[in-house]
């Protein structure tokens, strides 16, 4: 029996043309058993014109951040596979369910789409800003964790119904580090994660800045580390963590 799938678009006032294109094509490639588009901060007729879509529309008139939208959004789900691809279609539909296969066909717990990959295919670059931060920031990550991965941030991803419940007291970061956090605590519980190079293409009109979100990157990646540590039961990190407030994990804020 096919294990059922259920995808996450987390959408942060999206291009309503692209992410309808995106959805559809999604639902054609995948057959999921739902589609939910997280959507951030939408301008009033935004969730009206996403309304005949193959997809349930759960707006928020705020901007929760990636981490607490994908979060919120694998927790309504109640299938085999949870999915999510980032709303500007970056990951084309074919090569989005290739990444959920390897997970449908039980050869990970979590499939990681990466664009650094040697064997992937990039048709339009990002600025070489980006390229630079984003390179140095996968090296920096590859020698702190104990996943060696070549793209920890490439906004598709899937994971199996139960590593999720095993990793998801874990996850904390409600923005774009929640990423890294997700690998990092995946393979702290010694779940096996697959890298899948897929074919990519970046998309104008991104919300980020890269200098700002960098320096935020490296000090997420810093306290991702320490919390892997201590899942891994390190009496440094556990005797750090005692003295410092445990902060509140995301599906607990949630509750």
């Amino acid at each position: 029996m096919a294990r059922s799938v259920g995808i996450v678009v987390p959408a942060f006032r999206p291009d309503v043309e692209r992410l309808r294109r995106y959805v559809y094509a999604l639902d054609e490639a995948l057959d999921p058993a739902a589609i939910r588009i997280e959507l951030d901060d939408p301008k009033e007729a935004v969730p009206g014109e996403l309304a005949d879509l193959p997809a349930t529309v759960n707006a928020v008139p705020y901007r929760r951040g990636k981490g607490a939208a994908v979060t919120a959004g694998f927790e309504a789900l109640e299938t085999d596979v949870l999915a999510f691809a980032d709303a500007d279609g970056s990951t084309p539909a074919e090569w989005f369910a290739v990444i959920v296969d390897r997970v449908r066909d039980g050869e990970a717990d979590l499939a990681v789409g990466s664009r650094r990959h040697p064997d992937a295919t990039v048709q339009s670059h990002q600025t070489l800003a980006r390229r630079f931060l984003g390179d140095g920031f996968a090296w920096l990550a590859g020698q702190l964790l104990d996943e060696a991965l070549y793209d920890y941030q490439c906004g598709a991803k899937a994971i199996d119904a139960a590593a999720w419940e095993m990793v998801r007291e874990h996850l904390y970061d409600a923005g774009f580090a929640w990423d890294v956090e997700l690998v990092a605590m995946t393979a702290a519980l010694d779940l096996h994660i697959d890298e899948v190079p897929i074919e990519w293409q970046d998309q104008p009109g991104s919300t980020v800045s890269p200098v700002r979100t960098s320096l935020r990157m490296a000090r997420a990646l810093v306290t991702a580390r320490h919390r892997a540590k201590q899942v891994r039961n390190s009496r440094l990190h556990t005797a750090i963590a005692a003295r410092r407030e445990e902060p509140t994990a995301l599906v607990e804020k949630d509750e």
